[in-house]
């Protein structure tokens, strides 16, 4: 989880994982869209694929991404877990105010 928390942390790769949501999209398409260099958005679509959030599809010299939304699936649980559990102690402390 801390891999992919250190990979969404950057505003620039959250935003390659909205474009890559629901299409596949080459490196070059992906770089044309941010005012960085390629080397940069070769970079942050390296820490993506790294931390298993985006997968790569080679089509002659082209690599083509795509999310890869199981890659959140522990990160999700996490938080799921974390929020049911803060929802739950706030459900409690209102019933008690209630029933004061």
């Amino acid at each position: 989880m801390d891999i992919t928390l250190r990979a969404i942390a950057e505003p620039h790769r959250r935003e390659i994982l909205r474009l890559v949501l629901s299409r596949e999209l080459s490196a070059g398409d992906i770089a044309a869209r941010f005012d960085v260099t390629r080397s940069a958005v070769s970079q942050h679509l390296r820490a993506l694929e790294n931390a298993g959030l985006v997968t790569v599809r080679k089509d002659g010299t082209r690599r083509l991404y795509r999310a890869r939304p199981e890659g959140l699936v522990e990160l999700r649980s996490f938080l799921e877990d974390f929020w049911t559990d803060r929802l739950w102690r706030l459900k409690l402390a209102a019933e008690a105010e209630e029933r004061r």
